[in-house]
């Protein structure tokens, strides 16, 4: 079984040194949902990359 992963939405934000928390709790609770958020570094200097998932199971 496969799974893809489909973009929903993405944001910049500041980043903050406990932002990661945020994704690991919404990512615990919202994996039933076939729902993943990813963190990552922007472009900019001081900002991260919220990127919405969704996962289709083929």
């Amino acid at each position: 079984m496969e799974g893809k992963l489909n973009v929903l939405a993405t944001h910049q934000c500041q980043k903050t040194d406990d932002l990661y928390l945020l994704v690991d709790f919404l990512n615990r609770n919202l994996k039933d949902k076939d729902i993943i958020f990813g963190l990552s570094k922007s472009d900019e200097p001081d900002k991260m990359q919220i990127t919405l998932y969704r996962t289709d199971i083929e």
